[in-house]
C-alpha cells in the first residue's frame, strides 16, 4: 500500500467521522422539546396546582390609611343628618403574611440538554480520536510496509530474458527499463562488480534495480542516453549506468534494491533499500557522450 493510498484512507476516515458528528448534532437538534413538567414528582405538581387562582393582597397598615385620607380632597355635601349609629367595635383587618417558598427541582442530563462546554469537549475529543486513528494507520504502514502489493512489497518485474532484451539495444547502448510499481530502473549489471556490492544480493540474472530517487534532495533522476548515465536536473548530480556517483552534490551512489530470480522472473524487493558510499572507481565507463544538463558546479 503506497503512501498516497494511506493518505487517502486517512482523509476518508476523518471525513466519515466528521459526517457522523454532524449527523449526530442535527439529529439531537431535530428531537421535539420535552414537556417541562416531565420528570417532576407528584408532590411538586400538587404544590403548583394549589397556588393556581390565589391572589396575594398587599398588607395595609393604619398609618397608610390615614395618609391616604389626608391626601384625599374633602367635598362638603349638605345632607340631612343621619342618625349616628351605635358605637361598635370596629374590627381591624388581620394582616396577611405571605411566605414565598422556592423549590429546587433537580433535572436529568437529558432534560438539561448538552451545554456549550460539553459540546466543545466532545468535539475536541472526537478530533483527537480521529488524529490518533490516522496516526495509528500510518504507524502500522511504516512498521509493516510489505502488504499485498505496491511499493514496499516484492514486485514481479517480468521475465529476465525480456528485461535483458529491452535494456540493451542492437548497437550495445543501454536503455533502462522503468518499473513504475517498484519506482526502479532495471539496468544491465557489469561482468565484474565492485567489492562494495558483494554479498548484498543487488544483482540477479545479470540485472540490477536502481531506486529512481536522487540521494541529494530526492528528485527523480532521468536517464541521459547520449552520456549513458543518470543526470539529475535539480542540482546536477551525475551517476553512471549502474548508479555509481560521478559528479555533483550527491553524498553517495544511487540507492538500489535487493533482487532475486524466481522461476526465470526478476523479483524486486522494494521493502529493502541498500545504500552504498561513493565508488572509489567506476565499474562502468562514464560519460560516453555529451551531457544532457551541461556543466553544473558542485555544491
Amino acid at each position: 500500500m503506497s503512501a498516497e493510498n494511506l493518505i487517502l484512507i486517512g482523509v476518508a476516515i476523518v471525513a466519515i467521522l466528521g459526517a457522523i458528528g454532524a449527523f449526530a448534532i442535527a439529529f439531537k437538534r431535530s428531537q421535539p422539546e420535552k414537556d417541562p413538567l416531565e420528570g417532576l414528582s407528584e408532590e411538586t405538581r400538587r404544590a403548583d396546582r394549589s397556588m393556581a387562582g390565589v391572589r396575594v393582597e398587599p398588607i395595609v397598615t393604619t398609618s397608610d390609611a390615614v395618609a391616604e385620607d389626608e391626601e384625599a380632597t374633602t367635598v362638603e355635601v349638605e345632607a340631612e343628618p343621619e342618625p349616628e349609629p351605635e358605637d361598635e367595635d370596629e374590627e381591624e383587618p388581620e394582616a396577611v403574611e405571605v411566605v414565598r417558598e422556592t423549590r429546587v427541582v433537580e433535572v436529568t442530563t437529558e432534560e438539561a440538554g448538552v451545554s456549550r462546554r460539553q459540546f466543545f469537549n466532545r468535539a475536541l475529543a472526537a478530533t483527537f480520536g480521529a488524529f490518533l486513528a490516522l496516526f495509528g494507520v500510518d504507524s502500522l504502514a511504516f512498521l509493516w510496509p510489505k502488504v499485498t502489493g505496491g511499493f514496499g512489497a516484492d514486485i514481479d518485474a517480468g521475465p529476465v530474458s525480456d528485461l535483458s532484451a529491452q535494456a540493451v539495444t542492437a548497437d550495445g547502448s543501454i536503455i533502462p527499463v522503468f518499473i513504475p510499481e517498484a519506482r526502479a530502473y532495471i539496468v544491465p549489471a557489469p561482468t565484474s562488480l565492485s567489492a562494495q556490492y558483494e554479498g548484498k544480493s543487488v544483482e540477479g540474472g545479470g540485472l540490477m534495480a536502481l531506486f529512481q530517487r536522487c540521494v541529494h534532495l530526492g528528485c527523480r533522476v532521468p536517464w541521459c542516453a547520449p552520456s549513458q548515465g543518470f543526470e539529475c536536473p535539480c542540482h546536477g548530480s551525475k551517476y553512471n549506468s549502474i548508479g555509481e556517483y560521478f559528479a555533483g552534490p550527491a553524498p553517495r551512489n544511487l540507492d538500489r534494491f535487493v533482487v532475486e530470480v524466481v522461476g526465470g522472473r526478476f523479483i524486486i524487493k522494494t521493502g529493502t533499500i541498500l545504500e552504498t558510499p561513493r565508488a572509489p572507481t567506476l565499474s562502468v565507463n562514464y560519460p560516453q557522450g555529451p551531457s544532457c544538463i551541461g556543466a553544473i558546479a558542485e555544491e
